[in-house]
């Protein structure tokens, strides 16, 4: 009897035990703050790791889409009126973006190494073959135009070509052409007065099978939260574009890798040599890609809006002071003096202006956002949807010529992967809980065991006179 009141008693006092620790162990959170310092030491750009392997060779297929913007009234549009666009697309490629000549440096704390980016096109994911015709803005020669304008002689012979040749401000090309390049007329003649000149033209001419320039990046080894951000880029921590230093700032990662131990209060930052420029990205709301938990990132409006609203965009203003507006970027300095714009596909989140200057802009929030998606704590490769419009300029409108989605969604193997983590990473996370349940079942079991040994010594107590008699 004794020994049965012990073991009651020592479950009771287990129980209190259980909940204690587990309620300390919730306060102090413990387990998550563990799982936390392990993610931060083992994501490390150092060879051996399955971070550096993802970083190196990312595992998930890319994919890069081009969609044209076709014009169909180009007479009106030079009598005055507005364009009018047909939007013409997908042109996907499977892109492949290894880190190659990689280089540890500064004792593993730093890692050099160049982005090389090959594109295959997939005929099966796209709307037609790379030899549909494209009608749109003749951007080399809007861009000599304006490299030549104060120079009347060179300026008279490229009319008189044009008018000669029948070459007008608009031209039509395959869409492989004007993505990989042809060989322009114009800028064939002007090399025989320039013979530095490239005679060939291409929206993306010479990025195939190339790289946007040297890389250095921290590995995150000293800081997780510097993991795979860029120190410099062809040899240089800031830009020399723009007008202001902030401006010209080389922030966060190159877009395709985050540190890990996210929270949704973060700024991600993120460096893009396409935009010539650094950008940020906030949470917007919980989702679930491939049944994985994760966190959607953003650039809110205020990253591409004109000084106006946000005066820290001042700097984008080229030259000082001439400014175009919310939602585009004049990018014409980092690319070769071409007229060129950026601005998010169909002017999302730019001035109304702009979208109501060109007949067929649509924008919609669920198909041109660009959109970030992370799992919050364990690393994985993010699933990233880039666009950005490129665009000629034709007198006082700003026309639309191609938008970029490039997209990559985690594969199903990494997927598995990644689920297999969150699993145990729930599971190491909720022992403070699972401890104070057991804490709880415990106390039961010791309530219920304590009435039980109570009710028989009742019951036999009241008998005991009845069988004396």
């Amino acid at each position: 009897m004794l020994l049965r009141s012990c073991c009651i008693y020592s479950i009771g006092v287990f129980s209190i035990l259980l909940l204690i620790s587990g309620i300390a162990l919730v306060l102090s959170n413990v387990f998550p703050h563990f799982v936390q310092s392990v993610v931060e030491k083992e994501v490390v750009l150092k060879n051996g790791t399955e971070a550096f392997e993802a970083w190196e060779n990312p595992p998930a297929p890319i994919y890069m889409q081009f969609y044209f913007f076709n014009l169909t009234n180009p007479m009106e549009v030079l009598d005055g009126d507005r364009p009018a666009v047909i939007e013409i697309g997908p042109y996907t490629y499977r892109e492949y973006r290894p880190m190659e000549q990689v280089d540890f440096q500064d004792n593993g704390t730093k890692v050099a190494a160049v982005n090389t980016k090959t594109y295959i096109f997939q005929r099966n994911m796209s709307r037609g073959p790379e030899s549909d015709l494209i009608r749109t803005v003749n951007i080399p020669a809007m861009t000599v135009m304006e490299q030549f304008k104060d120079h009347a002689i060179i300026a008279n012979l490229i009319s008189s070509y044009m008018k000669g040749t029948g070459e007008g401000l608009f031209t039509t090309h395959t869409v492989g052409e004007l993505l990989w390049g042809y060989e322009d007329g114009l800028l064939k003649a002007l090399k025989t007065l320039k013979p530095e000149l490239d005679d060939v033209f291409g929206l993306f001419y010479k990025t195939n099978a190339s790289n946007d320039g040297d890389y250095v990046f921290f590995t995150g080894q000293q800081n997780y939260k510097d993991f795979s951000r860029v120190d410099t880029w062809n040899s240089k921590s800031t830009l020399n574009w723009w007008s202001s230093d902030e401006c010209n700032m080389i922030n966060g990662t190159n877009g395709a890798f985050f540190h890990p131990v996210i929270t949704k209060n973060e700024t991600l930052y993120m460096f893009s040599s396409d935009l010539c420029r650094s950008l940020y990205a906030l949470y917007e709301e919980d989702v679930t890609v491939k049944g994985i938990p994760g966190y959607l990132f953003s650039p809110p409006s205020k990253v591409f809006a004109n000084h106006t609203v946000n005066p820290a965009n001042a700097g984008f203003c080229v030259p000082a002071g001439n400014c175009l507006g919310s939602g585009v970027l004049n990018v014409s300095l980092c690319k070769q003096g071409a007229p060129i714009i950026m601005s998010p596909p169909h002017f999302y989140q730019a001035d109304e202006k702009f979208v109501q200057d060109v007949f067929g802009m649509r924008p919609k929030k669920e198909e041109h956002q660009t959109t970030i998606v992370i799992n919050p704590v364990n690393y994985c490769e993010s699933f990233s949807f880039f666009f950005f419009s490129q665009t000629g300029n034709v007198r006082t409108v700003i026309l639309p010529v191609v938008y970029i989605n490039e997209s990559v969604v985690i594969d199903d193997a990494s997927a598995r992967k990644l689920k297999a983590i969150v699993v145990k990473q729930n599971v190491v996370a909720n022992i403070p809980f699972m401890l104070i349940g057991l804490g709880i079942v415990l106390g039961g079991v010791f309530m219920f065991l304590m009435c039980r040994q109570k009710v028989p010594n009742s019951t036999t107590d009241e008998q005991q006179p009845l069988l004396s008699s």
